[in-house]
C-alpha cells in the first residue's frame, strides 16, 4: 500500500521541524550563556528543577554558595560549608557567628564585596566593604565621579583576595557538580583544602629558593 503525502502537509511538516531546531538552538545558547557569567562565589547544578531555596535568582538556576577567607596574598585560609544560594551574603556570616567573632577580636582589616555592606558598623570597622551609593536616580556629575574613584580604589586593593577565591571555582567538581547536593559541602571543603595545601607548598619551595 502506498502512501501519498500533500504539498501542504510536506511544508508544514518543514515549518515544525525548523521550529525545532530553533528551539533547540535557543536552549543551548541560554545555557551557554549561563555557564559563561556563572557567579564567581557560587557553584552551579545543571538541574533546572529544584527547591526555591537553592535556586540563585541571579544566575536564574540552582546554585548553593560558600564563603571563603584568603590572606592578602589571595592563598585560601578557610572554606565555610555550602548554602542555598537563596541566602544573603550577610545573613550567612551572621549565622556562621563571624560578626561576633570579628567584633570581638584582634583589630584586622577584611576587605569585603558590596554584599556585605553594612557589617563594617557592626564589626567596629574590621569588614571594609565599596562604598555604599546615596544616589540611585538622578545623581550628580561629581558624585558619580566620587563614586566610581572609591570603588575602583576598592576593587583594585582586593583583587587578589578575588583571584583566590577564583581557584576553587575552576575545579571541574565544583564548576559542574552532577551529584547529590548533600555531598556537595564536603566536596567544597575538600577542593579548599587541596588549594590551600597547594599554594602553602609553593610559598615554601618559593622561599626555599
Amino acid at each position: 500500500m502506498s502512501l501519498t503525502t500533500s504539498r501542504g502537509t510536506r511544508r508544514r511538516e518543514a515549518r515544525v521541524t525548523s521550529r525545532e531546531a530553533l528551539l533547540d538552538a535557543l536552549r543551548e545558547r541560554v545555557d551557554r550563556h549561563h555557564r559563561r557569567h556563572r557567579d564567581p562565589g557560587s557553584s552551579a547544578s545543571r538541574r533546572t528543577q529544584g527547591p526555591r531555596q537553592v535556586h540563585s535568582g541571579k544566575n536564574k538556576q540552582n546554585a548553593v554558595k560558600s564563603m571563603v577567607v584568603t590572606d592578602g596574598e589571595g592563598r585560601v585560609l578557610w572554606c565555610s560549608p555550602a548554602r542555598p544560594a537563596s541566602c544573603a551574603d550577610i545573613t550567612h556570616t551572621r549565622q556562621l557567628g563571624l560578626v561576633k567573632l570579628l567584633a570581638e577580636g584582634p583589630a584586622i582589616e577584611v576587605l569585603a564585596d558590596a554584599g556585605y555592606q553594612g557589617l563594617g558598623a557592626q564589626t567596629g570597622g574590621r569588614v571594609v566593604t565599596p562604598p555604599h551609593r546615596k544616589f540611585k536616580k538622578n545623581a550628580p556629575d561629581w558624585y558619580e565621579k566620587m563614586h566610581e574613584r572609591q570603588r575602583k580604589a576598592h576593587t583594585s586593593r582586593r583583587i587578589r583576595v578575588e583571584h583566590g577565591i577564583a581557584h576553587p571555582k575552576n575545579w571541574q567538581a565544583l564548576a559542574r557538580h552532577l551529584g547529590r547536593r548533600e555531598h556537595i559541602s564536603d566536596m567544597l571543603q575538600a577542593v579548599a583544602g587541596l588549594v590551600s595545601h597547594q599554594q602553602t607548598a609553593d610559598l615554601t619551595s618559593t622561599r626555599q629558593k
